[in-house]
């Protein structure tokens, strides 16, 4: 019986390993939306992914997706000037704006990465959910059981994704 060749971690720490994982999950989802591997798919068939909170932790997210062939980050969302102008550029986002709304409402999106204050994770995520977007919402996504099972019923019913990151609770 032929061995599988064997690897080792070490080199990757749990972090970027964690933080890598859940941003391709993310972008798996994105993708079922409309499949790249395709035959007939072009190169404006990329993913268009939102960041909705443009904070350190967003703005890591988002550059981690942003490496995965065939996703770009095209639109920032923060009500500061200075962070949605900082990620804008950062990210080469090509629109940034003050008001969620904006980006649940462009068609062109596909997912969005929700980072905002904790208190805006659930509401966000129900909210870009029902816009048909699929959603990758840093942790808590909700404070309370309600909303928790408002988001997963409202994911189910419009038949997106949701991916939850928790990698911090995986941190030294």
């Amino acid at each position: 019986m032929d061995r599988l060749p064997s690897f080792s971690l070490d080199a990757v720490s749990r972090r970027d390993f964690l933080g890598r994982a859940g941003a391709a999950g993310a972008v798996v989802a994105a993708q079922s939306a409309r499949p790249l591997w395709a035959a007939d798919a072009a190169p404006q068939d990329a993913i268009s992914v939102a960041l909705i909170g443009c904070g350190s932790q967003g703005q890591s997210v988002a550059r981690s997706m942003a490496e995965v062939p065939g996703v770009r980050v095209a639109a920032v969302c923060d009500p500061d000037t200075s962070r949605r102008e900082k990620a804008q550029k950062e990210l080469g986002a090509a629109v940034a704006v003050t008001d969620l709304r904006r980006i649940l409402d462009d068609k062109s999106v596909d997912a969005v990465i929700v980072a905002t204050p904790d208190h805006w994770h659930a509401p966000a995520s129900i909210l870009a959910c029902d816009a048909g977007k699929h959603v990758y919402v840093e942790k808590p996504c909700s404070h309370n059981f309600r909303e928790a099972r408002l988001l997963l019923d409202t994911a189910r019913r419009r038949g997106v994704v949701v991916q939850h990151g928790t990698q911090s609770r995986s941190n030294p």
